[in-house]
């Protein structure tokens, strides 16, 4: 009985581990293109034409219009793909998105700015030393990356691989 008790104690632990994972699993269909709404803070993973999740986002500070520019605050319009995934992102998982392209680049030259990059979906901001969220003082909170919050860029991360399109609309 003791022994029992002493595996089932055990058992719990290892689900209750396995739950807290920020490493979860998918089976679903596969997630084939992924589409930003801007205006409506929307985000949608797509199996063909099939919305199989939507989820609200944050965006950059300067949210209105196409990024131009590094600093500027904006999130990128135009057709881009996931070009990576982070495990060890300070913003709790992140899927990275290809911009710059080069007409991004070419741009940017004209205005004799970098274009700036590093742009992702990612989960909420990095917390502090004491293990606290920091705090987010408005919806749109980035340098320009699309926002999600930790639970949620768990469940994308496990969906989305590396290569999937993302159409990101005004």
């Amino acid at each position: 009985m003791r022994v029992l008790r002493i595996l089932l104690v055990v058992l719990a632990g290892l689900a209750l581990t396995a739950c807290s994972s920020k490493f979860k699993t998918y089976n679903g269909p596969e997630i084939t293109s992924i589409q930003v709404q801007k205006a409506n803070r929307k985000m949608y993973l797509l199996h063909n034409s099939k919305v199989i999740k939507e989820y609200d986002i944050g965006l950059g500070g300067n949210p209105v219009g196409h990024k131009e520019f590094e600093g500027d605050l904006k999130t990128p319009e135009g057709i881009y793909f996931i070009s990576h995934r982070n495990p060890n992102s300070r913003y709790h998982l992140s899927l990275g998105i290809s911009y710059p392209n080069e007409a991004d680049r070419a741009h940017a030259d004209v205005l004799g700015k970098p274009p700036g990059g590093d742009i992702m979906i990612h989960g909420g901001p990095p917390r502090k030393k004491n293990g606290k969220p920091r705090a987010v003082s408005s919806p749109d909170w980035t340098a320009g990356c699309i926002a999600v919050t930790d639970e949620e860029v768990e469940r994308i991360y496990a969906m989305v691989k590396p290569g999937t399109p993302i159409q990101i609309l005004p």
